[in-house]
């Protein structure tokens, strides 16, 4: 049943059926995610009442509650939502309290853009479930055909699909990002702003609320667009540092990492982490996450980009074009309980992404900006095939090449061909 608190213009979004079936398990459930990516509007669509910490008129009275009794903000129609809750770390723990004493599924609805500092008491575990969200994908923001099921290619079949998307579109669409706003609520013409002014209120003031230490805004600007260089790369932060001095931002190596995990904290940066099967032969497998935002356009903002200055560097849209798939593809997997790794090995054998579900089944994932390129891809993925020790691992469910556009369908060497434009969970 859809609440009376939803938006009468609400776009469908993946979490909706997560949210649906972690309220049913659990007494409480946090959405979590970067700002502006649309978790209040879906946590609404469930929910039966809310208390919105950052409402202006109700801020000050709503603080002074939570340090004095919480409990009061607790009241109200089920599922109750509170929005923005790490303003207020003490309600977490009186929600944990909550459900401990009331014993109720989907009591609860709590939203939060930030990691917060002052931690609660409890964790929370076994009363309140994680949603995590991203911005929206392809499949969401209506940009992808959705022909091509993730699940079913894990159920093996084939994939039957064709977009009409090119590169010019997918750079607009890799600029554009998937926030709500830019998605929704603009036009063409101003659909690009939102990653800028999301980069300027990260840098201006986010970057330093998040844990109420002042940090300088340039230092945090450009700390993002180093990291917006090496994205889609296992770059060290010791070579972002140095980076960084070369083009003649001399920072010690704590500000930098303190920078680096207060973004991380803010859910801007979300790096991929290594995958490490066993392998028939030794090799050294790269334990160094794969560096990504979590959303490609603030790395097209940080770089002070367009669709057009990326599309006359092709070698940066690849890697950020990487970035957009890897963002779908964690959406589609957490829709069928699944995560996504990288794989590199010293050998330079590489998989872009690695879906692996619930039960260990996994697929691997080559990313290739034209069709010139698939035939290396797939004869890539073979390789990485036949090195994993199948007889602990277990054979992939598939090995997949993602394109911009054009046709879905298996190859002859039993690789698929996916466009990222007609992918679906």
């Amino acid at each position: 049943m859809v609440s009376e608190l939803a938006t009468k213009d609400y776009w469908p979004r993946i979490a909706d059926a997560l949210l649906v079936s972690k309220l049913a398990s659990a007494g409480a459930v946090e959405i979590r995610g970067p700002k502006w990516c649309g978790k209040t509007e879906t946590a609404l669509q469930r929910a039966s009442s809310a208390v919105m910490m950052q409402d202006p008129d109700e801020a000050q009275n709503n603080l002074l509650l939570a340090r004095t009794k919480p409990s009061v903000l607790l009241r109200g129609a089920r599922p109750r939502l509170i929005d923005e809750w790490r303003d207020a770390p003490q309600l977490w723990d009186a929600v944990r309290y909550a459900v401990d004493r009331e014993r109720e599924a989907g009591s609860y609805i709590l939203t939060g853009s930030a990691t917060p500092y002052a931690k609660p008491r409890h964790t929370g575990a076994g009363r309140i479930a994680s949603l995590e969200m991203l911005p929206m994908s392809l499949f969401e923001s209506r940009d992808s055909t959705g022909e091509v099921s993730l699940r079913s290619l894990f159920e093996g079949d084939d994939p039957d699909g064709h977009s009409t998307a090119d590169v010019e579109t997918l750079a607009q669409l890799t600029c554009r990002g998937g926030w709500p706003w830019s998605v929704v609520g603009t036009s063409t013409d101003t659909c690009l702003e939102t990653a800028y002014n999301l980069v300027d209120t990260i840098c201006h003031r986010d970057i330093s609320k998040v844990d109420d230490v002042a940090r300088n805004p340039q230092h945090a600007r450009v700390i993002m667009q180093e990291y917006a260089r090496v994205s889609s790369t296992q770059a060290k932060q010791t070579s972002i540092r140095r980076d960084l001095a070369v083009r003649g931002t001399e920072l010690s190596r704590d500000t930098i990492d303190s920078y680096i995990a207060r973004l991380r904290e803010l859910y801007v940066i979300q790096d991929l982490p290594a995958w490490t099967p066993s392998l028939r032969a030794r090799s050294r497998i790269t334990r160094t996450p794969t560096r990504h935002f979590c959303d490609p356009s603030l790395a097209v903002a940080a770089l002070g980009a367009s669709p057009d200055p990326l599309l006359r560097d092709m070698a940066t849209f690849g890697l950020l074009f990487e970035t957009l798939c890897v963002r779908d593809l964690r959406a589609y997997a957490g829709a069928i309980n699944g995560r996504v790794f990288h794989y590199h090995d010293e050998s330079g054998l590489e998989a872009d992404a690695v879906v692996e579900l619930r039960d260990g089944t996994y697929a691997l994932f080559e990313v290739k900006m034209g069709a010139w390129e698939i035939d290396d891809g797939a004869a890539n993925l073979l390789k990485l095939a036949r090195k994993i020790d199948v007889s602990v691992t277990g054979t992939p469910a598939f090995c997949a090449v993602i394109t911009p556009g054009g046709y879905a369908y298996r190859r002859e060497d039993e690789v698929l061909v996916v466009p990222i434009t007609c992918l679906a969970p």
